[in-house]
């Protein structure tokens, strides 16, 4: 079990790097939990390319550079938009079947999208698909290995080198790369899978890697929002086609908040909602699509509908109730554009990673393009990588996870939509004599972070300074016992 290359994480990015490292030596491919539990399975709106015939690379870069409010790394940019048209042809050519109108693929639009750019498949599962395509892919070559439910607990680092993880065992190789998505899971409401809960950050952190932009975590809009339920994804999509957005008097309210209405960039639109939830002492607001001709939300929207329904709610009879809930992280494992973090051995891509390509605010559908462009670099320099396997088999410390604070309520109420000062000391001060914990040491991490940003960017918002401020148009970076820097 000590293969060439170990990929941590079976979403889009691992996968895609996966597919690059078998030209090199023998992969294995592990998943926390089943290969098909996580957020690239979720991502149900699209995968945002220039490939429509009135689209063009520019437009879909100042788009993105627009959404990431002055913070976006512009070689990242420039790299995600002008290698993304390739790489879709690539999931074509590899089977991935998006939708279309006649033979040419169909375009949708979402929120501070210029253009019609977004692809889907089966109308509302396109994460999905391009995770079907790229396992199937993957599987089909002869030195591609996958273990599921395998927890990674820790990284095996000597002399400042990754050489392997500790799976239940040591496992050793060449490189390493963590692909192990998202954190939305530290947070009370959230539409990540239960997985989801930062382990990559985590890790990394521990072993002494660079975290940058961590306080930047997106929340999704409209989740759906029903008592007993999961807090499912309504897809921007849905207003990329109309849906409207309406408060607990029936009235459209976003265009009181923003000159694009419902189509406003995701952090104005979560902000809105909370203050018409305040303002009308509800814990939701609603979705609503009964203007939309009978059969479309069912034809377009297929999963999302039939999910509703699953709750009570038929969409062409009735809005469905949605408030806000976390949703992405902009920040993560630093890296460099192929992948490389500040620790020699060690890799990073997708949500896990940080390039700086989102800014203080990813755009729509960027993030599975992200998976799809990064993974791949990363894996073509991974495969670089000519180290002999580590030699130590010491086993890490065993950490003692004791049932500690509520970090889930914590990170919602004191790191959520609306910060401030107080409520991030208050954060730093319950999480700290639990770091042992990855949800604990991921929610404090971005609770430091943000309290070090004294402005509002992009997704981050703080009502002490409301204001964005020229000497933080930089992007934090912390290390294991060290200061948040602004770099």
């Amino acid at each position: 079990m000590n293969p060439d290359f170990l990929v941590i994480g079976a979403g889009v990015a691992g996968l895609r790097a996966a597919i690059e490292l078998a030209e090199a030596g023998s992969v294995l491919v592990v998943a926390k939990e089943s290969l098909r539990e996580s957020s690239s399975e979720y991502a149900q709106g699209g995968i945002a390319v220039a490939l429509s015939d009135d689209d063009e690379v520019r437009l879909h870069e100042q788009d993105t550079l627009y959404a990431g409010d002055g913070l976006c790394n512009r070689a990242a940019v420039r790299t995600l938009v002008e290698e993304g048209p390739a790489a879709i042809q690539q999931l074509i050519d590899w089977g991935a079947e998006f939708d279309r109108q006649g033979t040419k693929l169909a375009f949708t639009r979402e929120a501070a999208h210029s253009r019609n750019r977004v692809l889907h498949a089966h109308g509302d599962s396109t994460g999905r698909e391009i995770a079907r395509t790229l396992y199937r892919k993957a599987a089909s070559l002869p030195h591609v290995t996958f273990r599921s439910h395998a927890e990674t607990t820790e990284l095996l680092v000597e002399d400042g080198v990754v050489w392997g993880a500790w799976l239940n065992e040591p496992i050793a190789a060449r490189a390493v790369l963590l692909a192990t998505g998202g954190l939305g899971a530290v947070y009370l409401n959230t539409t990540n899978p239960e997985v989801a809960t930062g382990d990559g950050v985590a890790m990394a952190y521990r072993a002494g890697a660079e975290i940058s932009d961590i306080e930047f975590v997106q929340f999704h809009p409209t989740a759906l929002f029903v008592e007993g339920a999961p807090r499912f994804l309504l897809s921007e999509a849905l207003r990329g086609e109309g849906a409207q957005l309406r408060n607990q008097k029936g009235e459209r309210f976003m265009e009181r908040y923003h000159q694009l209405g419902d189509l406003a960039p995701r952090d104005v639109v979560a902000r809105a909602i909370t203050a018409e939830m305040k303002q009308s002492g509800t814990r939701h607001v609603w979705l609503d699509v009964r203007h939309w001709k009978r059969g479309f939300v069912q034809t377009r929207f297929p999963r999302i509908y039939e999910t509703c329904l699953r709750y009570g709610i038929d969409l062409e009879k009735q809005p469905a109730p949605v408030a806000p809930a976390a949703h992405y992280a902009m920040g993560g494992v630093r890296t460099d554009l192929d992948g490389r973090t500040s620790l020699k051995g060690l890799y990073a891509a997708g949500e896990a990673a940080c390039t700086g390509v989102h800014g203080a605010n990813r755009l729509a559908s960027n993030s599975l393009l992200e998976g799809v462009v990064f993974g791949a670099r990363a894996g073509r320099a991974m495969r670089e990588e000519r180290r002999k396997h580590g030699t130590s088999r010491r086993s890490p410390a065993i950490r003692h996870i004791e049932c500690g604070p509520d970090v889930r309520r914590i990170a919602w109420e004191k790191c959520g939509i609306v910060r401030d000062a107080a409520g991030l000391k208050e954060a730093c001060e319950l999480l700290e004599g639990h770091l042992n914990r990855n949800e604990a040491l991921v929610a404090w991490l971005i609770a430091r972070c943000a309290l070090a940003r004294e402005e509002s960017r992009g997704a981050h918002f703080r009502s002490d300074a409301p204001e964005k401020r020229a000497e933080f148009e930089k992007h934090s970076v912390v290390k294991n016992e060290g200061d948040v820097q602004f770099q």
